[in-house]
Parts: C-alpha cells; structure tokens; sequence
C-alpha cells in the first residue's frame, strides 16, 4: 500500500515509521489518522512573516504595488481591513479605500 505525499513539502518518498510516517526530505513527521481528520480542501494562506491569515483580519502592505491597468500606485504601509481570502494566485479580495474592489497576492501583506 502506498504512503500519502508529504503534507508540507509535497515528497513521494515518505514512510512509516512505528505509528508515525516520516518524510526523508523534509524531516516532517505526521500521524496517518490527523491526514484522515484534516480537511484536504481548506487551504492555509500566510502572509510575508508566515502569519496564518483568515476571512476579516487586517492587513498592511509592504510593498509599493502598480495598479494594472492605471497609473496609480498603493503605497506601502496601507492598511487594509476586513480581508477575504479565495482560490487562485491572487488569494486576497478586499476593499482599499480610494482604490475600490482589489486582489492581493498574500507576499506582498503582513497581518496587524
């Protein structure tokens, strides 16, 4: 029977080891039944500091950001509050005041 891939780095190459299964890359080393407890779909977003993020914390960017399309800017150090995350590459929808509706990749933010 094949062991399930790493959860935190993804390798094919884990094995069991007593009741534990154990990645040889990573050193991650994880019980078979908190696989089978966890949700496979909910996805954990961090930001830049490696801060889990959730639906309506408040966030800073850090980073000068080029609004596609215009010529504008969101400067760094603008907060942003009452997040929402999603699927995709962009993984933050929010509402930046003087800007409106924006999507925000979660490297460019740090949590408040």
């Amino acid at each position: 029977m094949p062991f399930p891939n790493c959860p935190k780095c993804n390798s094919e190459y884990t094995y069991e080891d007593r009741d534990l299964l154990v990645c040889p890359e990573c050193s991650h080393e994880w019980s078979a039944d908190t696989i089978d407890a966890e949700n496979e779909d909910a996805r954990v977003v961090k930001d830049a500091n490696g801060n889990v993020l959730s639906d309506g914390d408040s966030i800073t960017v850090i980073k000068d950001l080029k609004v596609k399309g215009t010529s504008s800017v969101i400067k760094i150090g603008t907060k942003v509050k009452n997040i929402r995350l999603i699927e995709g590459d962009h993984d933050i929808d929010c509402k930046i005041d003087g800007f409106g509706a924006m999507k925000l990749k979660s490297e460019f933010v740090k949590k408040i």
